[in-house]
């Protein structure tokens, strides 16, 4: 989908002035099918998903365990891996219920959402709501509602863990622990007075209107979790660890590893109230190719840029908008095809607080700094 850039080219600094183009003119360039929403379409990508998952499950619960145990212990993580990847792809239909690129039926996208994300232990409508504020303020300092950059007076990131031991210790964490505790604690959030979390309807999160719903989503997590305990009571955790429990953990390493990826880049600024604007904000992300798995997860990895300027395109058009609208975002638009373990370990090394240039600390303008 882009062309193949470089090491030095692709650490370019995106521009930070006004853009010459408005969002309208995106809309034009991008051919009228684009934005149609296809229900028959839509639940295939689904419906194919399921299958798939279905088939690694079978696959798992009827031939791992006849395995002689040393190939026992390499096919459980293959299978937890694939099968995460497989959640993953699923959990994506689920975002796109969110933002109402599934069909024509607010009323479906919802319902069919709240089922998808409450498997996987995502509180639909709590998530939807905060993502709504994400998408409104990308890349604010002050509103964004996740992947806040910190600051250099945060001295636990900025001299305490800026070294790589530093650097594998919040991999650790991000990887295995930051998915629940975004949810629950909202870390890499914005700060709130108050308790923040998903899963509290009186959090400053949501809105007055937003927090029955926010209870639906509770609810949808307390069936999730219930009906995850009467399996481990039939079969066994250590079963319902294997077969949902990994691959779960897996789906969230996946989920942290490509949202930490979209939003944290060396050539892509972050803008305070002096500055920020909607589409400079939008444009502050990253395209990256994720080779097979762009597929697997629906291409919110390689064509992210155009679903944070208009999120309700469905995942299959998103490609081809993209390359509608390059030639007019020009240096605008940022890829980078850096491999992508590659580019983790960069990023996770030189992303470490934000700052503004030296001489421009009134600009509103601030850059990674390590």
């Amino acid at each position: 989908m882009n062309e193949a850039t470089t090491d030095k080219n692709v650490l370019k600094r995106v521009p930070t002035g006004k853009t010459p183009f408005e969002i309208s003119d995106l809309k034009k360039a991008i051919p009228p099918h684009c934005f149609k929403r296809s229900l028959t379409t839509s639940f295939y990508y689904l419906f194919r998903d399921i299958c798939i998952c279905y088939t690694f499950y079978h696959l798992a619960s009827n031939y791992i365990p006849l395995l002689p145990k040393p190939l026992a212990y390499i096919a459980w993580p293959i299978y937890w891996f694939c099968q995460g990847s497989s959640f993953m792809g699923i959990w994506s239909i689920g975002h796109d219920l969110g933002h109402h690129s599934f069909s024509e039926y607010q009323w479906l996208d919802d319902a069919l959402g709240f089922v998808v994300h409450s498997t996987f232990l995502t509180p639909y409508f709590s998530f939807k709501f905060s993502h709504r504020s994400h998408h409104a303020h990308t890349n604010s300092m002050e509103y964004d509602e996740v992947w806040i950059p910190k600051r250099k007076a945060d001295t636990l990131y900025s001299e305490v863990l800026n070294n790589p031991l530093g650097n594998l210790f919040m991999t650790f964490v991000r990887l295995l622990l930051s998915y629940p505790m975004y949810f629950t604690f909202n870390i890499h959030g914005r700060p709130y007075n108050g308790f923040v979390s998903h899963f509290y309807p009186q959090s400053p999160l949501f809105n007055d209107s937003d927090r029955k719903l926010v209870w639906l989503s509770d609810a949808g997590m307390l069936v999730a979790c219930y009906a995850l305990y009467k399996v481990a009571a039939t079969t066994g955790a250590t079963w319902l660890f294997c077969i949902y429990g990994a691959p779960l953990l897996v789906m969230n390493a996946h989920f942290i590893f490509f949202t930490f990826l979209h939003h944290s880049h060396p050539s892509l600024a972050h803008y305070d109230s002096r500055e920020w604007d909607w589409i400079r904000g939008a444009l502050s992300t990253v395209d990256r190719n994720y080779g097979i798995l762009n597929t697997v997860f629906h291409d919110v990895t390689c064509a992210h840029v155009v679903h944070h300027l208009i999120s309700t395109i469905p995942h299959y058009h998103t490609v081809e908008a993209t390359n509608a609208i390059k030639p007019i975002l020009g240096d605008y638009y940022k890829y980078d095809d850096t491999p992508i373990l590659k580019a983790f370990w960069r990023e996770t090394k030189e992303c470490i607080f934000v700052e503004p240039d030296e001489g421009a600390e009134n600009s509103g303008v601030y850059w990674f700094r390590r």
